[in-house]
This record gives structure tokens, C-alpha cells and sequence, in this order.
């Protein structure tokens, strides 16, 4: 079976420029058709298996269990902070000032980071419905386990840098960093969880303490890690 260019970035949670990246420099297995890169299933798989990456789903199997811990995602949640009545045109500001909340990176990585943020097409986001989306760095970053975070936007009008699965308008984001590419896909299933359970929309529309926000995302992804552990 063979699969395109954006159904593999959309089975990684990744833009198509990562893929475009994956295939040039670390030798994701593809053929060419004609002015079409193509993708064969059981071959990439083989591929993201060797190097520790899994799909978020669909066409891709599921994430192994990684140390991206579920019971460890509300202190991430707390250390980029809660953030609300963000207007969408300040959102490029606001990724680069939590970005700057990652503790003890050396400046050069940092700035680093912050450029690659800061870039043109420097931010990807998968849309996941409710009115959410996850926006992250487009390109990938091996920052060390210890560097991880993520955010609670909730916006003052619709973003419209992503495209809705549901038509629902996107005014909330779990923005996200993950500090390897082996977690990455880990993390962002553990935030899509987390919002599917329904709670945390609810309680952002009832105006809910950052505390009561913090402590519902705690329980989100800790039920989501007791039932693996059950299966």
C-alpha cells in the first residue's frame, strides 16, 4: 500500500517539509512517480521502527510506549503556563516567549530555537477538532528529555493557520515542545487524549482557575496511562 507525502505528515503529526527532510538526510524509504513522492507502508513502518518513531495513527501503527509519561505531562502543562485572550496575531510573539521558558538550554541552543520558531513556516499544527489544534516547531529538535513543555493558549478570536477536521473554529492550542524526535509522536497523542476526554474544553468554557485546568489535564492524561496500563 502505497501512501503520499501528506498522509505520511499527517500520520507523524509533522509538516511535509520534515518528511521532505526524513527522505533527503535520514533515508525514509520512497519511490518517485513521475513529479510524486510515494511512500510504501510496511516500509516505513520497518524505518520508524528503527529509529524509535511511530505514527500517530490511520495509516500508521501506534506510538510504543516511550518515556514520555503521562503522569509527567501536567508539570510540562505548568511550566509553559496557561495563557488566555491571546489575539491570534500575537501567537508568533507569544510561541517565542514560551519557548523561552525551557529551563537550562546553553544560549546558542536556544537561539537556535528561537530562530527556527521565529522562521517563515516555523510552526506546524495538527488540528484534532473541539476547537483545539497542536501547534509545535515544524523542524525537529533533540534537546534532551529534561527539556520538554507544554502550553494552554486559549484564544481571542479563531486562528486561521489550520484548517478544522470537525469545522469547529480553533481558539484553543496546546502548544508543545518535545525534547527528542523519538517522543515526539508520543507527546502529541498524550495532548490529542487529553482533549478528546471532552473535560478540558468544558471546563475553558465555564472559566475554569488555572489550578482547576491543571489538575483536570493531570487527571486526562494519568486515566489515559492507567487504562495502557489495564490493556
Amino acid at each position: 500500500m502505497y501512501i503520499n507525502l501528506i498522509q505520511i505528515a499527517e500520520s507523524f503529526g509533522v509538516s511535509e517539509q520534515v518528511v521532505t527532510e526524513w527522505v533527503r538526510t535520514e533515508g525514509m524509504p520512497h519511490v518517485h512517480d513521475r513529479d510524486r513522492i510515494l511512500f510504501e507502508r510496511s516500509q516505513v513502518m520497518d524505518w520508524a521502527a528503527r529509529h524509535g518513531l511511530g505514527g500517530q495513527g490511520g495509516f500508521l501503527s501506534e506510538p510504543a510506549p516511550s518515556q514520555a509519561n503521562s503522569r509527567e505531562m501536567a508539570s510540562l502543562l505548568r511550566r509553559g503556563g496557561i495563557w488566555r485572550d491571546i489575539a491570534p496575531v500575537d501567537l508568533d510573539e507569544l510561541f517565542q516567549r514560551i519557548v523561552r521558558r525551557l529551563p537550562g538550554l546553553p544560549p546558542a541552543v536556544m537561539g537556535l530555537l528561537l530562530q527556527r520558531v521565529a522562521a517563515p513556516g516555523g510552526i506546524t499544527a495538527a488540528p484534532v477538532g473541539r476547537g483545539f489544534a497542536l501547534p509545535h516547531p515544524a523542524m525537529r529538535v533533540a534537546l534532551g528529555e529534561a527539556n520538554a513543555l507544554t502550553a494552554l493558549i486559549q484564544l481571542s478570536a479563531p486562528w486561521a493557520g489550520v484548517q478544522a477536521p470537525d469545522k469547529m473554529p480553533v481558539t484553543r492550542l496546546l502548544f508543545f515542545i518535545s525534547p527528542t524526535p523519538r517522543l515526539h509522536v508520543n507527546m502529541l497523542g498524550l495532548l490529542a487524549r487529553a482533549i478528546a476526554s471532552g473535560r478540558l474544553g468544558q471546563a475553558l468554557d465555564q472559566g475554569a482557575s488555572d489550578e482547576t485546568l491543571l489538575g483536570i489535564f493531570a487527571e486526562c492524561t494519568t486515566e489515559h496511562d492507567a487504562i495502557g496500563d489495564k490493556q
